[in-house]
């Protein structure tokens, strides 16, 4: 008799990573949606520039403050209770967005919106951290930014069109409710280790047990001490911290240049602030599958590397350019570009975190999200600034200086150390 053939593994992990992408499109069309509401705020209230960027700030200080904390919870209780936790509360801020009347009570209900969103990143790695195979990894994390990407590029148009249709408070309501769905779906497929899940097989708990080889540390307290003296820790915090400030001008203040600079009404706005984070979802979904085919070939280390340091320097070059194009139709594919070099690096930063964090990738990530949103917090505020006292080139050549800081670090950042233990070698 012939033996039966091999059952074919489930894939349950790749659901669990489609909830996760759906996390990450759903926490970006929360956040974009202000910044595509802004000239109709603005119009309704009076703000000024400046005001709208503590606005736009007081999400950022909120989510730097919440980040290690949200982190560290991530992975006491677990990705399944926490992620459902957050979730539910940033969008109930996402709802009462719509419910504030003054600059006061929108800076209020902003930041405790962001300290539910705080902990997204870093719990829903966390969440991949035992499922997600390291050859995976690159990929997984380019395809779950790649859902914030898109979440960003599709929500001003889809806020545009609502808000001319009922106003400005509308997509804060509809947005509230798809967050507060994703969380009940996600409590009751989601399972914190997979052996736990009902629906995979014999197959797939082999293949993901064999695949991450992780040593037992049932209980393990985290090692915070080694991951903040850790050199790659801090070097892989800075890097992040000069992505952050960059992505966050596209993501919080390009609608009001649009506006701005070109005269756009909001329709056209709605279409043309789109176009960049459109491109990123392209720079976040190759990036990552580049990373990962590289691991093989020329190491772990320098496959990350890589495709980062090449994102980096073509991301700086490119925003130099745009913005001393004039034309409008021109321009905004060079930013296109920009963005889309800018986002090859995501993908392959949250991999590394993966790879020097493992069990406590959610503490590890945490502490570079932290970084990345004092720089986030520091563009929100102070682009505000720069542009009012100079102009909006200055406020963009800022991103073309970063660009090239982030790549010298990343020539530092090793993504085969491990940041506590004995330091031992990722798996490649």
């Amino acid at each position: 008799m012939t033996a039966a053939p091999a059952a074919r593994p489930t894939r349950v992990r790749h659901v669990v990573l489609w909830l996760t992408v759906a996390l990450y499109l759903i926490t970006y069309m929360d956040r974009v949606v202000i910044s595509a509401a802004i000239p109709s705020i603005q119009k309704e209230f009076g703000f000024s520039t400046i005001t709208i960027g503590w606005i736009l700030a007081a999400f950022q200080i909120s989510y730097t403050i919440f980040q290690i904390p949200s982190g560290w919870i991530g992975d006491r209780i677990g990705p399944r209770k926490a992620l459902t936790m957050i979730v539910v509360w940033w969008s109930t801020f996402t709802a009462m967005t719509a419910m504030t009347f003054s600059a006061s009570s929108m800076i209020v209900c902003r930041f405790l919106f962001g300290a539910g969103e705080a902990g997204a990143f870093p719990i829903a790695t966390r969440s991949l951290s035992h499922w997600m195979l390291p050859t995976e990894r690159g990929w997984a994390q380019g395809l779950t930014h790649a859902g914030s990407r898109l979440g960003g590029a599709v929500t001003p148009v889809i806020v545009a069109a609502m808000i001319l249709a009922w106003g400005w408070r509308a997509p804060f309501l509809i947005f509230a409710v798809l967050g507060l769905l994703w969380g009940v779906v996600w409590f009751f497929y989601y399972r914190d280790k997979p052996e736990e899940h009902s629906g995979l097989n014999q197959e797939e708990r082999d293949l993901i047990r064999t695949g991450l080889n992780r040593k037992a540390r049932a209980n393990q307290s985290v090692p915070w001490k080694q991951i903040l003296h850790s050199p790659q820790m801090w070097l892989l915090a800075a890097m992040y911290a000069c992505y952050a400030y960059s992505i966050n001008i596209y993501l919080s203040w390009f609608p009001k240049y649009l506006v701005d600079t070109h005269d756009m009404d909001l329709a056209k706005m709605g279409l043309y602030a789109s176009v960049p984070l459109m491109a990123g979802v392209g720079g976040d979904l190759l990036g990552g599958l580049v990373s990962d085919r590289l691991v093989e070939r020329i190491g772990l280390t320098w496959a990350r590397r890589l495709v980062a340091i090449v994102g980096f320097l073509g991301a700086g070059g490119f925003i130099m350019l745009a913005i001393n194009i004039s034309n409008p139709e021109i321009g905004i594919w060079v930013f296109a570009a920009a963005v889309f070099f800018l986002e090859l690096t995501v993908g392959v930063s949250w991999a590394v975190a993966l790879d020097i964090g493992d069990e406590f990738a959610g503490s590890v990530s945490a502490v570079m999200n932290s970084t990345g949103s004092i720089g986030q917090t520091v563009a929100a505020a102070g682009t505000g600034y720069l542009v009012t006292a100079y102009s909006w080139n200055a406020a963009f050549s800022v991103l073309g200086v970063l660009g090239l800081i982030a790549a010298i670090l990343f020539t530092r950042i090793d993504a085969s150390k491990r940041v506590y233990g004995d330091a031992e070698p990722a798996e490649a």
